[in-house]
């Protein structure tokens, strides 16, 4: 089973290194200042941004290692198909066989009756007869005999020349059986390159066996490694997710504090005028008492819409 460490270091990935991680206690995002919460926004979407390029990065590796092992497995698929085909034409050229085995066996017993029919399995065949024909007479023209010995030398070759007349008509009375035998004969080496069939098809349907267990075994150990990136792919897509979620929590914190400061300017802003308001509504008061009035105090009269 392929290991995380062994998959980092096959594919040159990155190790995602959780120190460089952006920590968001509810108390900082609760107290903190403005500026500290904008810093730690912008730390928090650099964050992000690098764990989301390496999930990236991650997520395509283990797509390539997905498609590595759909070609395996169409491989194996290949050959299971091959072998599939071979091991139904070993089937056929068995039957074939077997069928043609069957037959010359059938034709060789009619060769042995027919050959006992007509005597032809007693004594010994042509060529041998001849044979000792030739020797005995290569004796009698080499050898110095007696006139006993000659004679009866004479006597064994004339035998064995009757013996072989005798041969030679009973194969011409056999009529068919020469042909029986070459059809036999025919019908036995058909049977024989069948069976020749059947053992190279036998042998390249076990290459193509061991070719697919081969191609599932590699397409087992590419998608081990592919489930193993995907699991580091997760990892760096959780985090990434995570950054995220604190980002978006630290700018809603952040527009919380600018509609903060923006009632405080309102409501500052209110206070300022009611207090013009009451400070132009008491020169006004001065002036309408007949008390001089200075440039400046006019200003704030007019300014009020009282003058």
């Amino acid at each position: 089973m392929v290991t995380k460490q062994e998959v980092l270091s096959e594919f040159d990935v990155q190790e995602l290194d959780e120190a460089r991680n952006i920590d968001l206690p509810d108390e900082k995002l609760e107290s903190g200042s403005k500026g500290e919460l904008i810093k730690l926004a912008g730390q928090l979407r650099d964050r992000r941004n690098e764990l989301n390029q390496m999930a990236s990065e991650r997520a395509s590796k283990r797509d390539d290692l997905n498609a590595k092992t759909r070609e395996k497995v169409d491989e194996a698929q290949k050959h299971r198909e091959k072998r599939d085909e071979m091991n139904s034409q070993v089937q056929e050229h068995k039957q074939s066989r077997n069928e043609l085995n069957a037959k010359a066996n059938e034709l060789f017993d009619e060769v042995d009756e027919m050959k006992s029919d007509l005597e032809l399995d007693d004594g010994k065949d042509i060529d041998e007869l001849k044979e000792e024909i030739e020797q005995l007479e290569f004796r009698q023209q080499t050898e110095v005999l007696s006139t006993e010995d000659e004679r009866e030398l004479i006597e064994k070759i004339e035998n064995k020349r009757e013996e072989l007349r005798q041969r030679k008509d009973k194969v011409e009375e056999s009529g068919d059986l020469e042909e029986l035998i070459e059809e036999a004969e025919e019908v036995r080496s058909e049977a024989s390159q069948h069976h020749q069939k059947v053992t190279e098809l036998a042998d390249d349907a076990q290459e193509h066996h061991n070719q697919m267990i081969e191609a599932y075994r590699e397409a087992d150990d590419i998608r081990d490694k592919a489930d193993e990136m995907h699991e580091l792919f997760v990892e760096a897509q959780e985090a990434a997710d995570r950054h995220h979620e604190d980002f978006v929590r630290v700018q809603k914190r952040l527009r919380e504090l600018d509609k903060k400061e923006e009632r405080q300017r309102k409501d500052s802003r209110a206070e300022e005028r009611e207090a013009a308001k009451a400070e132009a509504e008491e020169i006004y008061q001065k002036f309408k008492e007949g008390e001089t009035l200075e440039t400046e105090d006019l200003m704030k009269l007019q300014k009020s819409g009282l003058l």
